[in-house]
């Protein structure tokens, strides 16, 4: 299959200072980038798609980058990552689920083998609808501070024949955090949950 055609790339850049209580040491950056690219089975049902992730790994590892360029170049500062994708009305959620490899991988790849899993959201949705990111902690799911969403949205994607595919990382969890959990000091980074 050929390369993804891509219509365009938005990128969004955050840089939260306090959420109602003391500014923070440390404001928090939290970024995504997507792309828009035209979907290769819309219209139709095609049984055989999972070839299509090999050719979406050179759009993952161009997202992973832009991101971590918008965050300040440096892996090790980043905590945490999600993915997703909104699949326009001619396509299936399935169509979202093959970013689950290059989008995932490419952002553990790029921040030097991270553990946890990526969190990941998909769905059907129209021109201009937007799609919460999950995010988890890059090393350790269950550390609770990290456990939080961004909104993407691009005013004129997905068109039906199109899919957006998004990739998000943070340099810090939820600011104030403090329900308890493991936190960011008991991570031992073995198994991708502790």
């Amino acid at each position: 299959m050929p390369e993804p055609a891509i219509r365009k790339i938005a990128t969004h850049l955050e840089e939260i200072r306090h959420e109602g209580g003391a500014p923070l040491a440390r404001p928090i950056l939290r970024a995504w980038a997507a792309a828009v690219i035209a979907n290769p089975f819309a219209g139709r049902f095609e049984p055989d798609i999972a070839g299509f992730m090999d050719d979406l790994k050179p759009l993952g590892l161009e997202l992973s980058q832009r991101l971590l360029a918008l965050l300040g170049g440096e892996p090790s500062a980043v905590e945490s990552y999600g993915k997703g994708a909104i699949v326009g009305a001619e396509g299936e959620s399935e169509h979202g689920a093959l970013w689950h490899v290059p989008g995932g991988y490419a952002m553990r790849e790029l921040l030097g083998g991270a553990k946890a899993i990526v969190p990941s959201a998909m769905k059907l949705g129209g021109v201009g609808a937007s799609l919460d990111l999950p995010l988890g902690h890059r090393e350790a799911a269950y550390v609770r501070s990290h456990f939080d969403a961004i909104e993407i949205r691009i005013p004129d994607a997905p068109r039906p024949r199109e899919i957006v595919y998004a990739l998000a990382m943070t340099m810090g969890g939820r600011p104030h955090a403090r329900v308890g959990g493991l936190t960011v000091d008991q991570v031992t980074g073995e198994d991708g949950l502790r």
